[in-house]
């Protein structure tokens, strides 16, 4: 049975990080990070070239091909100061990412506001210039305040722009706020995965910057199997844990798309090794699982117009679950695909994943170290157990770099079959 971690202290989770450990840059080449492995307890160190080597016998591997969207405008009032906006989320005429990205002429989202203060009445404006190389102009009027974050008006000329091509063309990439420069033409290339593909993210997938097409073919060589989902990772991944429980911590909600092809692969891959590309990933197999497990409990009704796992969804769901096992939670997911004649899954995950989480579907993971008192923290612990602290004293004691442009690492647990 799953235990609930809302009565968790974030402050349990801390350690000690030194400024010159968080990597401001990535290196040249992206295989030559470092590694570390830790396999049922017992950590070494690689270089991520040593991948293929390292992973379990006949591992899949889940990938998350989102690619960040140049979210970050910085505008210019009619006095000349700068006003930034980071675009969140899209809330007019489509909440759809999809959609809002190929809106024409005008579109609302919520953003967050930087240097708003003497922002007053009236729009902002921001020019720039054409994919074709013609000159463009961005409006942005405020139009309601809420909690931490605006409602803001976009439109712009020519106005048979999409507002993809408004951002790829007029927006500045939203590195992390612990990497303080400006954003370069070598961020553009280096702050996106080689297989990113659908765009919608305002902050990189980070575990996956450090595969290479070289890579990524001798896993292929080597009989490794790949498998692709999609989840859009929102500003809300650095929101700082606050509360002093977490049952006070409000999960951001992120949007997932998932094809029945890829679930059709994972049931088929049962019961060999699953291995996550990053926290994105883990929480999107996880939230497979529940999503299917939630189709299978009663109320027997019709599904949800909403596919939705809630941040504490697993653990109150838990013991009514227990039998569900992740095949029969796949093999509903398919169903409820074919009788809603789609090949596409569409859902929105809160999942917050902890100590006394039970994986289903994830096996080991690929990722980044982490800061100290953070959800992504909180992942790993779940998944590593108290073994957590020697992994980090580990990598901090031999070097390591860490946060987004930082070093990796291979997790398998150390009660994991592989």
């Amino acid at each position: 049975m799953i235990s609930d971690p809302r009565a968790l202290s974030i402050h349990d989770f801390a350690y000690s990080l030194p400024p010159a450990r968080i990597a401001p840059e990535p290196l040249p080449d992206r295989a030559a990070s470092r590694l570390l492995v830790s396999r049922r307890g017992r950590i070494t160190d690689k270089t991520f070239r040593d991948l293929p080597e390292e992973l379990p016998a006949g591992a899949l591997l889940i990938f998350n091909d989102t690619r960040v969207v140049r979210a970050r405008l910085l505008a210019r009032r009619p006095t000349g100061g700068q006003v930034e906006l980071f675009c969140l989320e899209p809330v007019a005429p489509h909440r759809s990412l999809e959609m809002a990205l190929q809106q024409t002429a005008g579109c609302t989202w919520r953003c967050l506001v930087g240097n708003g203060r003497r922002w007053k009445d009236g729009p902002v404006a921001l020019d720039f210039t054409t994919a074709d190389g013609q000159p463009a102009t961005l409006y942005a009027l405020r139009q309601q305040q809420e909690a931490g974050t605006a409602l803001i008006a976009f439109s712009w000329t020519p106005a048979e722009l999409p507002f993809a091509e408004v951002l790829r063309a007029a927006g500045h990439l939203p590195l992390p706020p612990y990497i303080d420069r400006p954003d370069t033409a070598a961020d553009a290339v280096r702050y996106q995965t080689v297989y990113a593909a659908a765009e919608g993210a305002v902050a990189a997938p980070t575990a996956g910057l450090h595969f290479t097409p070289e890579v990524l073919a001798e896993l292929s060589a080597r009989g490794f199997a790949t498998g692709h989902v999609t989840l859009h990772v929102g500003a809300g991944t650095f929101q700082p844990v606050k509360a002093s429980r977490m049952a006070e911590h409000p999960m951001h909600t992120e949007p997932i798309l998932v094809t029945a092809a890829l679930l059709r692969q994972l049931l088929a891959h049962r019961p060999r090794p699953v291995i996550a590309v990053g926290t994105t990933s883990l929480r999107t197999l996880e939230t497979l699982y529940w999503l299917g497990a939630g189709l299978l409990l009663p109320p027997a009704a019709p599904a949800p117009a909403e596919l939705l796992v809630t941040q504490w969804q697993p653990y109150e769901m838990a013991e009514a679950a227990a039998a569900i096992s992740p095949e029969a939670a796949l093999t509903a997911l398919l169903r409820h695909l074919e009788d809603c004649a789609t090949e596409t899954l569409e859902a929105s995950t809160r999942l917050l994943i902890a100590p006394g989480y039970r994986f289903r579907l994830a096996d080991g993971l690929i990722t980044n170290f982490h800061q100290p008192e953070s959800t992504l923290l909180l992942l790993v612990a779940a998944l590593l157990g108290p073994g957590w602290r020697a992994v980090y004293d580990h990598a901090l004691a031999h070097d390591y770099r860490f946060l987004s442009y930082g070093d990796s690492s291979l997790l398998l647990p150390e009660n994991g079959p592989f």
